[in-house]
């Protein structure tokens, strides 16, 4: 017959009256509780209560921690059976009988606490029970913290049912909870999403992953479960749907009042929205089309994205749109707008704002956006910090005005997709922005015979915008640049010699720049890290490899002799000792400096 070991730091339990498995009849104490004396012939009179004796209930009962109660056999087939430890004597309660659950707070729990105040910052999962130090497995409360905070949603859930201790644990670490990123997968139910969401009754900041179609019970889920939300964001897989209309979008943002952040993928049924909130902040909305009413009453609104999905015949009124925007929140400091029908009437209602906070601009893929719009940036926001016109059509002159407007300001350059740039116009731009730190460049020095053919039932296709200009096939690029950290050259196929000078370049995007010459190759970057060269030759990776890994193959040793003490003549360096040193610089170097080269 297998026994529990006894554990002297707990009490000792006993079955009650009601249990209905039969346990085995313990043997009392032979003195007296009150006065000590022996038990037989004794009658105590020191005292009108009758003391329970030993073989009827203690005052308090504690269940074994799961440690013990994996010992049985049949410990993980059945919670109804709680194994028990047997003792000498019982220690006195350390709180009177009570009745009532703890009342807890667990902004008062701190995993550091000591063993001994566990039983404070733990509340019991029964009426008669007291939580000790040992939560399960032979693992303390902070152990068993540490552990599950790790695990993820579904992980935490499973952890749950192991026993009383990790439940109870479990239980507090959803209430911790402040993010929560979960996947909701397309099997899944709204109940389990809701399920999740209630225990976290903390829980401010919220990220999901729909695999499913996402529509307004969903939102309502959300709203009904975390009423203290202040970030939320929707994303969707490539099978989910997005059936969330502006209506029930408005009605969720004004419910929220302490909202600050909203991001939400696949909005293609939106229609129209009507936005009022004093708190939001930031506002992502992807994939949006047709939109027929935009109201954005958001006075602390600093931060938007407003990216339309790429189908024909999107009726959206941009330049209204816009202007109600700038108009309606003056607090704004960085405006992305991607959409193919950008033109140069929107960046007329963008400038007639004058807002004085912006300091990131994104004007992406809009193909009527051209020099004067430049110079109507220019001439309205000159403290700009990032300037984004990719997929536009300025040219050379455009980054001569940037270059002239921004010279102390400007750290991130985008030009990518932009046909009418030269490799003189990058040149140019990386010689007067010298605090520039990031640059795209893609598909801006391409190869007209290396163009697919452009797709007649697209109207917007940038391919054909691409082709329509011939260039010089071939074109050289040299750039010498004392801060610049990112240089992507992405799809430049009409390149075919490279020279780089950037002592703090660290990214270097050459993809698809197929016809690069490796002998007309110079990369000088010490501190590169990694270089992305997918769909380039096989000569041309080759001689990236060795520019980049023979660097350090003729450094020479500097330590070969030294003064002596009266600096009368030099002696050599001891051999071990030069040796040494020249290892010791060696591997700094190495470790400092470790780039690889990325095939995709």
């Amino acid at each position: 017959m297998q026994h529990n070991r006894p554990h002297p730091h707990l009490v000792a339990s006993v079955a009650t009256a009601a249990d209905p498995i039969k346990r085995g009849k313990k043997r009392g104490s032979y003195n007296c509780g009150r006065c000590g004396l022996p038990k037989k012939g004794h009658s105590c009179h020191l005292g009108t209560s009758a003391a329970p004796s030993d073989s009827h209930h203690p005052p308090f009962s504690t269940p074994v921690p799961a440690a013990a109660a994996a010992a049985s056999p049949s410990a993980g087939l059945s919670s109804s059976s709680p194994s028990f430890s047997s003792a000498a004597r019982h220690p006195p309660p350390r709180h009177p009988v009570s009745h009532l659950r703890r009342a807890l707070s667990f902004d008062d729990f701190d995993v550091r606490t000591g063993t001994s105040e566990l039983d404070d910052c733990l509340e019991a999962s029964d009426q008669d029970e007291e939580v000790d130090t040992d939560v399960g497995g032979g693992l303390t409360a902070g152990c068993l913290w540490e552990i599950l905070r790790r695990l993820p949603p579904a992980g935490l859930s499973s952890a749950a049912q192991v026993c009383r201790g990790w439940r109870e644990t479990s239980r507090r670490l959803w209430r911790a909870v402040e993010e929560l990123r979960l996947r909701v997968p397309t099997t899944a139910e709204i109940g389990f999403v809701g399920s999740v969401l209630q225990k976290c009754t903390g829980l401010l900041r919220l990220s999901l992953r729909m695999e499913r179609d996402v529509d307004a019970t969903m939102l309502a889920c959300i709203a009904f479960s975390c009423p203290n939300l202040e970030s939320m964001e929707i994303s969707t897989s490539a099978t989910a749907i997005n059936r969330i209309n502006g209506d029930e979008l408005g009605r969720f943002v004004a419910d929220k009042r302490c909202l600050t952040s909203l991001k939400m993928e696949g909005c293609i049924n939106l229609g129209g929205f009507v936005l009022n909130s004093p708190s939001l902040s930031t506002l992502w909305l992807s994939d949006l089309y047709s939109l027929s009413k935009t109201v954005f009453n958001c006075s602390n609104l600093k931060e938007v994205s407003l990216e339309f999905s790429h189908q024909e015949k999107d009726s959206t009124d941009l330049t209204k749109m816009v202007d109600g925007l700038v108009r309606s929140c003056p607090r704004l400091q960085k405006i992305h707008v991607a959409s193919f029908f950008l033109s140069h009437s929107v960046v007329l209602a963008l400038t007639a704002a004058n807002l004085r906070c912006l300091r990131m601009l994104s004007l992406v893929l809009g193909s009527e956006i051209t020099d004067a719009s430049v110079a109507a940036i220019a001439s309205s926001y000159s403290n700009l910090e990032l300037l984004d016109l990719s997929g536009s059509s300025i040219s050379d002159s455009g980054i001569g005005m940037i270059c002239n407007v921004f010279p102390r300001k400007l750290s991130m350059l985008l030009l990518a997709l932009c046909p009418n740039i030269t490799s003189s116009g990058i040149q140019f731009a990386t010689a007067q922005l010298p605090l520039l730190e990031l640059m795209d460049c893609g598909m801006t020095i391409c190869d007209p015979n290396d163009l697919r053919q452009p797709d007649e039932s697209s109207p917007c296709d940038i391919d054909r915008r691409l082709s329509k200009k011939p260039r010089h096939i071939y074109q050289k690029l040299i750039i010498k640049h004392d801060r610049l950290k990112k240089l992507s050259l992405w799809g430049c196929s009409g390149l075919d010699a490279l020279c780089l000078n950037c002592p703090e370049l660290c990214d270097l995007n050459l993809n698809s720049c197929k016809n690069l010459h490796p002998d007309r190759l110079l990369i000088q970057c010490p501190n590169l890290e990694s270089v992305h060269a997918s769909g380039c030759q096989e000569l041309l990776l080759g001689a990236i490899e060795s520019q980049i890994n023979n660097e350090f193959s003729h450094i020479e040793n500097h330590f070969p002799y030294k003064h002596s003490a009266d600096g009368s003549k030099r002696v050599q360096v001891p051999r071990m000792l030069c040796q040494q040193l020249f290892s010791d610089d060696k591997k700094r170097s190495t470790m400092k400096r470790q780039c690889s080269v990325i095939i995709d």
